[in-house]
């Protein structure tokens, strides 16, 4: 597997589900995560994969993400505060959620809202691919029984006499190609609506752009 191709090329590179070790910077690394963690090792179907920012100062983000004009709309740069109630984070907070999966938290999921034609190009490790499509009311592949099945097989909710119980519903992780980008923002808006607590979703704004 090309690893390269699941990092977000600005800051750093994201944990995959396994055991987590926390280095302390290395002197040899010239670009740290943070001045207290240089590099980050995690298991990831039975290999160590060491995690890192990109050594070279010259570097810049790839193709598929520097695009930074798209029409709009569809394309329009999303507010901070997507809604009231969700929680908007930066690379730190992601990696944190990282390392929750990565620890066996099972109430707490990482969602890529991208279609499947992005998701290739690269995505988070860990991350499970929720496309908008499949729950957005508007869109041509939607069907009631696959948002039934997402919500209760893999979010946690459960639905009796056609009523929604989200109160044991998994924590959600939600990002996409970037600020300008719509699909995490719409699987948001979607499940609010739906009566998916605010406060149980967290989106990471800045995405695989950032």
């Amino acid at each position: 597997m090309n690893y390269q191709k699941l990092l977000p090329i600005c800051i750093i590179a994201f944990m995959v589900s396994g055991t987590v070790i926390v280095k302390a910077a290395e002197p040899k690394l010239k670009v740290n995560i943070t001045k207290d963690i240089g590099s980050i090792a995690v298991k990831h179907k039975g290999k160590t994969v060491t995690i890192q920012r990109n050594q070279n100062t010259q570097n810049k983000i790839v193709d598929d993400y520097a695009l930074t004009s798209r029409v709009c709309p569809p394309f329009c740069v999303q507010p901070i505060q997507l809604l009231p109630g969700v929680n908007t984070i930066g690379e730190m907070e992601m990696l944190g959620f990282l390392k929750r999966v990565a620890e066996g938290d099972k109430n707490l999921l990482i969602i890529d809202s991208r279609t499947p034609d992005w998701v290739a190009k690269g995505t988070i490790p860990s991350a499970t691919n929720i496309p908008w499509t499949q729950l957005y009311r508007e869109a041509s592949t939607y069907e009631p029984i696959v948002v039934e099945s997402i919500l209760i097989d893999r979010f946690g909710a459960t639905l009796e006499d056609n009523i929604w119980d989200f109160s044991k519903a998994k924590e959600l992780v939600m990002f996409c190609n970037g600020a300008w980008c719509g699909q995490s923002p719409t699987n948001i808006k979607t499940l609010v609506s739906m009566g998916y607590p605010a406060h149980k979703i967290h989106w990471y704004r800045g995405g695989m752009q950032a």
